[in-house]
Formats: structure tokens, sequence, C-alpha cells
């Protein structure tokens, strides 16, 4: 998996590549939860490009699946989508509403968006 471990702010992450494929399946997950092991990281920041195709149609249970290996792990997941970039379907979005209640996932505009929340995740553990 084509992933770069940063460090920020005193935070370690990984990041993938703007604009290229890495999930060809949900199976992938499991890659990045171990590339996170495997760097001793507990965060990363992935972009619209890095997910699988129909990651955004709740429908699909691609998002679901993913979220919930990820989760199992206790592994912060940020997802940078510019606006106007992907279509959400509409029960993703009351999903990604949901969801940013709690600390796990969250999706947002930009790569500094990204940092900031992950950051404030980090000081909150």
């Amino acid at each position: 998996m084509n992933l770069i471990v940063r460090e920020e702010a005193g935070i370690r992450f990984l990041e993938g590549p703007p604009g290229e494929p890495l999930f060809r399946s949900i199976d992938d997950a499991s890659r990045l939860v171990e590339s996170c092991f495997s760097n001793k990281v507990r965060c990363a920041i992935l972009y619209a490009p890095n997910l699988t195709a129909r990651f955004f149609d709740l429908s699909s249970g691609e998002a679901g699946a993913i979220l919930q290996k990820i989760r199992q792990y206790r592994i912060r997941f940020a997802v940078v989508c510019a606006p106007g970039s992907v279509q959400f379907s509409t029960r993703f979005v009351e999903m990604a509403e949901e969801e940013a209640r709690g600390k796990h996932f969250r999706v947002v505009e930009s790569t500094d968006a990204a940092r900031e929340w992950l950051a404030a995740t980090v000081e909150v553990n």
C-alpha cells in the first residue's frame, strides 16, 4: 500500500497519495490496519480517490465494512473530499454526520482540516 508516514505537530499518521486509488476492495482495509501497526501509528488521512469506487454509496456496504475494520483497531481515519469532488448518497451523509460525533472517522474538505481533527482527537485520548 503506497502510504507515507508523516509527523506534524507531534502527530504521526499515514497519508495516502492524493488522486491515486489504494483500496480496490473492502479487504484492503486490513492492509491499512497492517500499515498502521507496522509503522506504529493510529491515524490515517486518505483522499476520496484512495477509496473503493462505491465507498460513498452507503447502500453498497463498502463504507460500513471498511469503517468497522478500522474502528475495531481504534484507528482514527479522515477522508479528504474537496467540495463538489464526490457524490455522496443521502444515507452516507447521514452516517458521516453520526460518525462526526465520535472520534474515529471524519469527512473533511482539506488536508489541513484532517490534520487539525487528528490533532484534536489525539489530545482527547
